[in-house]
């Protein structure tokens, strides 16, 4: 098991990426807290991995709220103890261009994305600081790195402040044996992905991916098991494309 004894913290557990990414930690030795909004389906979560044998507790969690995200920590070391992975998969994904952008959902993507990245990681670093070191793994995006597209200007923004912030936490944290990577996933297959779109025009998207499907939860989760394990305590401060080829395809 490569995550035998440790405890990790996955913030938005409750479906899609976050919930195949606890269940997998689970699976592999780790003590989950599934942190989301949604405490039904976070709990559904944990009833899945305590089915298999794991250790598993669902907390109620604002990421945009630091109270929420401070009480959140406390509770995993009451319960588990001081986290050694942190995965963070929560994100708002909207469709609409600069100047059509509203004030309103700017404020929002940004508060989710990129502060509830923040929140997170400075409620945990210095708790895996006093553990001699953790694992940090943030969600940026295939378009939060070198390129984006037309049309998801507060996401994409945000996907790269994402990928800066991993950065130069890897930098600030690397004497202290705490490890800050991101995956950038290409287009899985989500209710994030399938939301807004018509079997129809999801079909033609899917048809103009390099290669010719959607990921899987299950492809992206194996990407974070990587990252949280010690098969790569050599690595931070990467962005790891997991996208089908989408990143290389001219």
């Amino acid at each position: 098991m490569r995550l035998k004894s440790k405890t990790a913290i996955v913030a938005g557990g409750a479906m899609g990426i976050g919930a195949q990414v606890a269940i997998s930690m689970a699976r592999e030795g780790a003590k989950v807290v599934v942190a989301d909004l949604n405490l039904e389906l976070a709990k559904e979560t944990c009833a899945e991995i305590e089915k298999m044998g794991g250790k598993a507790l669902a907390v109620q969690m604002d990421v945009s709220s630091w109270q929420d995200v401070e009480n959140m920590v406390d509770i995993t070391c009451k319960e588990f103890g001081a986290p050694d992975i942190l995965y963070n998969s929560i994100a708002i994904y909207n469709r609409s261009k600069l100047a059509e952008t509203d004030l309103q959902m700017w404020q929002k993507v940004m508060d989710v994305n990129v502060t509830g990245s923040f929140y997170l990681c400075r409620a945990v670093i210095p708790l895996m600081q006093s553990k001699g070191g953790g694992s940090i793994i943030l969600t940026s995006s295939s378009v939060g790195v070198q390129g984006t597209k037309a049309n998801i200007f507060p996401y994409a923004t945000s996907k790269f402040a994402v990928t800066g912030m991993t950065k130069a936490a890897a930098c600030d944290y690397l004497r202290d044996g705490i490890r800050v990577n991101c995956i950038c996933p290409g287009p899985t297959d989500t209710p994030m992905i399938r939301g807004g779109r018509t079997p129809e025009a999801l079909s033609e998207f899917v048809e103009s991916l390099p290669i010719g499907r959607l990921g899987t939860t299950e492809e992206i989760a194996q990407s974070v098991l990587f990252l949280a394990s010690d098969e790569s305590r050599f690595i931070t401060g990467v962005a790891l494309f997991v996208d089908g080829g989408q990143n290389a395809h001219v």
